[in-house]
């Protein structure tokens, strides 16, 4: 999705970027999703986190300015209730004809998550998490009034008047993030996508067998650079990493490494080790930008090859970025998706 401050690896510095990041640039944005809608992408993610504006609120603007193109809001259980969370969303739907879609996640920073006042560990977490979604099925089930008496939620004849609107569906899509085996129990339980980073095709199928035998779809997220030639697409992305400041890169690592407990990051930078997990897959960028910044880089028949691999291993899935995201998306829908017969 498409942010103030979308210019990763452009030299800017680091608080050059937080800034513009922060600022919701409205008619850019509307643009991008017009232009992804152009495109045939199905839904753009709206993120979350402390230094970017509130995904629902953004989501429900960029909505009534679109046609066709889904949001998938990112949100972490435990900011509000579950009741005011799907009325929102319930409210989303209506707003926008049904369409968002739910990126569930635990969150990854314990010092960022006690900004917003929450305290819980790793595990706790998903623990609330589960209630969470719990709840907010009831309401969406609509069989009368919502009762729910648990460790961290309580709810007594919970009642909401607005339904959730959709030609297609009673509830919104749930993508639930993670890697831990937390994170893959309440997403088999609640969601209809376990959200995965990447790794290398067979090393992926064994890990998503479980969630596939119980029906779950399996998504991944990575980033894609794509060029004319394999020269060219490597350039493009050690350029992505010399073209950010030395000091940033090292903040970004230190952050990314000691200052998250979750699963799925650790086992990300533990994966960086090496640069290629196979011809195309890419960890380059990962210690500089983070785990979502494990790339595809190639031609695009090799990205979409690579691609191919993933989805016979088992994966149906994909929540793709790049550098910036418009002009690789572009190139994306242009040369890689007629090759998926997308």
């Amino acid at each position: 999705m498409l942010q103030g401050g979308d210019r990763s690896g452009s030299g800017l510095s680091a608080e050059r970027v937080a800034r513009e990041a922060a600022l919701p640039d409205l008619e850019a944005q509307i643009d991008f999703c017009r232009r992804a809608e152009e495109c045939h992408i199905d839904s753009l993610l709206v993120d979350i986190n402390y230094g970017k504006p509130d995904p629902m609120v953004l989501s429900m603007a960029l909505g009534r300015a679109t046609e066709k193109i889904k949001f998938m809001v990112a949100y972490r259980p435990g900011l509000m209730s579950p009741a005011l969370f799907v009325q929102q969303v319930n409210t989303c739907s209506v707003l926008t004809g049904g369409r968002i879609a739910l990126n569930i996640v635990s969150g990854h920073s314990p010092r960022e998550q006690r900004y917003y006042g929450d305290f819980l560990s790793h595990d706790e977490r998903y623990e609330r998490a589960d209630e969470f979604l719990s709840v907010c099925h009831a309401f969406w089930e609509r069989n009368g009034a919502v009762n729910f008496d648990g460790k961290y939620y309580r709810v007594e004849d919970g009642r909401l008047n607005t339904p959730f609107v959709s030609d297609e569906r009673t509830h919104p899509e749930i993508y639930l993030g993670g890697s831990s085996e937390q994170s893959r129990n309440v997403a088999l339980k609640h969601a209809d996508c376990w959200m995965r980073f990447a790794d290398a095709p067979e090393k992926i199928k064994e890990q998503i067998r479980p969630a596939l035998d119980s029906g779950t779809e399996v998504g991944l997220r990575l980033s894609v650079i794509t060029r004319p030639t394999r020269k060219e697409a490597v350039r493009a992305a050690r350029s992505l990493i010399e073209s950010a400041p030395v000091e940033s890169r090292r903040a970004d690592e230190k952050r990314f490494v000691t200052g998250s407990d979750a699963v799925s990051m650790k086992k990300t930078f533990e994966l960086a080790e090496d640069e290629w997990l196979t011809q195309c897959l890419w960890t380059g960028a990962v210690r500089s930008f983070g785990a979502s910044a494990m790339a595809l880089v190639g031609t695009p028949e090799e990205v979409a090859s690579d691609i191919l691999e993933f989805e016979e291993a088992g994966v149906s899935q994909f929540i793709l970025a790049g550098w910036p995201k418009l002009d690789e998306m572009i190139i994306f829908s242009r040369e890689v998706m007629p090759l998926l017969n997308v």
